[in-house]
């Protein structure tokens, strides 16, 4: 008995270092994490480049409306041999030239129109990558708060183990209790030991998951602040239509619909003239500089008259685009309304199942207290005692993941409402 209660302190002693070492540690809270990822999140950096870029195809497109002017400058020389004179002529001219389109049916204003609406839906695309790294983001910093707390446990049952442990030693050396039930406690005391062990790795994991999620991965040693409180408490069903429509994935898929329906209207615009006016003047001469003026004024008609059935093709394309997309944004509006309710009914259960949790371990708290007293004075049988023991770290274990649960059902519920980044 002397070498299991050597290696008892010895086990104490470990485990005790162990967790009381000094590591240093940034302590984050909730907002604190949303700061770094606004920040430094590459998927949101990815999604503003793609608004920049949609941005720039606007003023691409624009361009189009605008004079188009260029300039030019060239030298020549040429030689003519007849076989009786050798004839050189050098050639020398600049100018400026430059085109304004006048009419094209109204198809570069529509181009540009969609261009609009296509930065609209990039703008939501952005919105909603923020929307998904919200959602990751408090999934993380969940599992964090749920790893550090997994520990705080674990330590508890330790030292109820250790406790029962010690309770049980002396009645077995008095001869009250047989051996098996202690090498069950030295089982459970080395079950706990291990519970603590995991639990720290659990923590390793659940920082580096936090800090990849803030964009800052080679910073792993952080501590998550925060209580598994629920903020979203819905005592009256929202009203799901009017969530619907401002989710960021809807009005993407409106801002696509207004688009194709811009484009629509530049395919018709393809059957119709387009006019263009045309300036330019210059200097030309044999000789640098050059002295004589030239210069040009005109007008550009164009009609399409056969090119094999091209723009009624592209029509029908543009038409098949926009009835696909129209679809897709009815699909998308109740695939919407679907994961609302779906989520509402999650976060509400989530909620109840917390506090059914917490009166269970209560309850068992109350039996443990009461069990134990009992077996000192040996009312109850081991058998009985740790059955009851047993519960009691269960229900421990089993309110934390309960209460983890229902903080990772608000954070579903508020992506599902398409909520940003900075929604508290």
């Amino acid at each position: 008995m002397l070498k299991n209660t050597y290696t008892l302190f010895l086990v104490l002693f470990s485990v005790f270092s162990f967790s009381h070492r000094a590591i240093a540690q940034e302590v984050l809270d909730w907002r604190s994490c949303i700061k770094e990822a606004s920040k430094n999140h590459p998927d949101l950096i990815s999604a503003q480049e793609v608004v920049k870029q949609t941005e720039a195809g606007k003023k691409i497109t624009a361009s189009n409306l605008y004079p188009q002017v260029t300039s030019n400058l060239s030298a020549s020389t040429a030689r003519n041999d007849n076989g009786i004179t050798n004839t050189v002529g050098d050639t020398y001219d600049y100018g400026v030239e430059g085109s304004q389109l006048i009419f094209d049916g109204t198809k570069t204003i529509n181009n540009v129109r969609a261009a609009s609406e296509t930065i609209k839906a990039a703008k939501e695309s952005y919105k909603f990558t923020s929307v998904d790294v919200r959602l990751s983001l408090r999934t993380a910093f969940v599992n964090l708060l749920k790893a550090q707390e997994s520990l705080r446990i674990s330590e508890d049952i330790y030292k109820i183990r250790t406790k029962n442990l010690g309770l049980i030693m002396l009645r077995y050396k008095s001869g009250l209790e047989h051996k098996g039930a202690l090498l069950t406690a030295e089982a459970n005391l080395a079950e706990a030991k291990l519970g603590i062990v995991v639990s720290k790795r659990a923590i390793t994991v659940a920082q580096r998951q936090l800090a990849k999620e803030m964009g800052k991965i080679e910073s792993t040693s952080v501590a998550a602040n925060g209580d598994f409180n629920i903020k979203e408490l819905l005592y009256e069903k929202p009203d799901l239509e009017a969530l619907a429509k401002n989710n960021p994935s809807l009005r993407q898929m409106i801002a696509k619909v207004n688009a194709a329906e811009f484009e629509v209207k530049s395919a018709y615009a393809e059957f119709l003239p387009t006019l263009s006016g045309t300036a330019g003047a210059g200097k030309n001469d044999s000789k640098w500089s050059p002295k004589s003026d030239q210069w040009n004024l005109g007008l550009s008609l164009s009609l399409p008259i056969f090119e094999g059935g091209l723009r009624t093709a592209q029509v029908q394309q543009a038409k098949a685009t926009l009835a696909q997309l129209k679809a897709d944004e009815e699909s998308t509006k109740n695939s919407i309304i679907f994961i609302l309710e779906q989520a509402l009914a999650d976060l509400k259960d989530a909620v109840d199942d917390v506090k059914v949790q917490q009166e269970l371990l209560t309850a068992t708290e109350e039996r443990s207290k009461i069990a134990q007293a009992q077996y000192s004075i040996g009312f109850i049988s081991f058998d009985n005692w740790t059955i009851i023991e047993d519960n009691l770290v269960s229900a421990k274990r089993s309110l934390l993941n309960a209460q983890a649960d229902a903080l990772l059902a608000e954070a579903n519920w508020v992506k599902a409402k398409g909520e940003t980044l900075e929604y508290e």
